[in-house]
């Protein structure tokens, strides 16, 4: 397959006799019940799938699955999950392939929360792309570094849930998975050169526990949003306050929650009561723009519930783990000394350091360096293993 991405000139030269790069491959929408059948056949035929999906999550307050790509063999076909098509028979079809996919993560967390799907085995060009050190690992970007070919980058942004489709995006929808076996190829064979293959094989696994455990669901503190940690009184009671009626906004508008406001305002409305300020002036500092003018009357109601609350009343935050203590000052040293390591390991590799280990993974190794193979992946434990600062006898605490 790797012909058709050859450039015009060497192609001719090669004598190779294929369609030019840039054309659009032929692809099946999927969007009429008893349509699903041919697809069906392909995938029995295979044991490799490309795939990708398209979701609303930008538009609708709810996520829902709206597209799924599948390049099937040379065959791409497009489904309408929105249609009225009983997709019962492709679960357990589709659960039974090698997935080759670019940025996974969303996709199998959305899958299986919609049927508890799991997949089999992955590679995901996205995780292939940082275990090589890729500067850039989105889709369109590896494909202009590879292919020399630029993809349009609206589709990003498009209402996937709005109907009809037009051809404009499910051209951009086929391309998403058209390139993806002849990229994994060249990786592939980067991967193996470089001896990071297993890596990359490691990282798919890693993904596919994660995937298996779809969203994480709403608890009762998700209103503790970042930048929050000052608040302590008023503050505390007006962000709960306000944070719910942007939910309760969302949900009726069925709008993400960012697309009523931002949580700029809300940290502006919290701090502004904190700092005592009365709630009228507070709101007069605010705007929610042409779109949301409507709001204010409720948000002001939200507002003003919010110092009206005693914020004794606050859902608590969740308590602290009684057997977790603060690091000693022997194992801030070590854990400075490990991170050190893990930079000079992570330069040489040329990849980014928090692929070997993030903060919280180097804290815990900080505090008992017999974790080392439990916290982390074996490659990855296997890189800072021979690290000087867990080569050495462990300080005492």
């Amino acid at each position: 397959m790797i012909s058709r991405f050859l450039p015009h000139p060497v192609r001719r030269l090669l004598g190779v006799k294929s369609q030019p790069r840039e054309r659009l491959p032929a692809y099946q929408l999927i969007d009429q019940p008893g349509q699903l059948a041919p697809l069906l056949e392909a995938l029995d035929r295979v044991t490799e799938v490309t795939l990708d999906t398209e979701a609303d999550n930008m538009f609708h307050y709810r996520v829902r699955l709206c597209l799924m790509q599948f390049l099937v063999g040379e065959s791409v076909f497009l489904l309408d999950v929105l249609a009225p098509i009983d997709l019962t028979p492709l679960w357990p079809r589709l659960a039974q392939k090698h997935l080759v996919m670019h940025g996974s993560d969303f996709d199998l967390r959305l899958l299986h929360d919609l049927c508890g799907f799991r997949a089999k085995s992955l590679f995901d060009t996205v995780l292939a792309g940082q275990i090589l050190g890729r500067a850039r690992v989105g889709l369109a970007s590896l494909i202009e570094d590879e292919f020399k070919v630029q993809l349009d980058k609206e589709g990003q942004r498009a209402n996937w849930s709005k109907r009809p489709l037009t051809q404009k995006l499910l051209d951009y929808a086929a391309l998403d998975v058209w390139y993806l076996p002849t990229l994994r190829d060249l990786m592939t064979r980067q991967l193996r050169r470089t001896g990071r293959l297993s890596w990359l094989e490691q990282q798919c696994a890693a993904q596919i526990e994660s995937g298996a455990q779809g969203f994480a669901p709403s608890g009762e503190n998700d209103w503790r949003i970042g930048k929050s940690e000052r608040l302590r009184g008023r503050g505390l009671a007006v962000l709960h306050a306000v944070w719910h009626w942007r939910e309760e906004q969302a949900r009726r508008l069925d709008t993400p929650p960012f697309k009523v406001c931002n949580n700029d305002l809300l940290l502006h409305l919290a701090y502004g009561a904190e700092d005592g300020d009365a709630a009228a002036a507070v709101l007069a500092k605010i705007s929610l723009g042409k779109r949301h003018l409507r709001l204010i009357g409720s948000l002001t109601t939200a507002v003003q519930a919010g110092y009206d609350r005693d914020p004794s009343t606050l859902p608590r935050r969740p308590g602290r783990d009684p057997s977790h203590q603060p690091l000693t000052q022997a194992e801030l040293a070590r854990l400075d000394r490990i991170k050190e390591d893990r930079d000079r390991i992570a330069a040489g590799l040329a990849i980014e350091p928090t692929l070997i280990a993030n903060r919280s993974q180097l804290s815990q190794i900080a505090r008992d360096p017999g974790k080392l193979g439990d916290l982390l992946l074996p490659w990855q434990a296997g890189l800072l293993a021979g690290a000087p600062s867990l080569k050495r006898a462990p300080d005492r605490a």
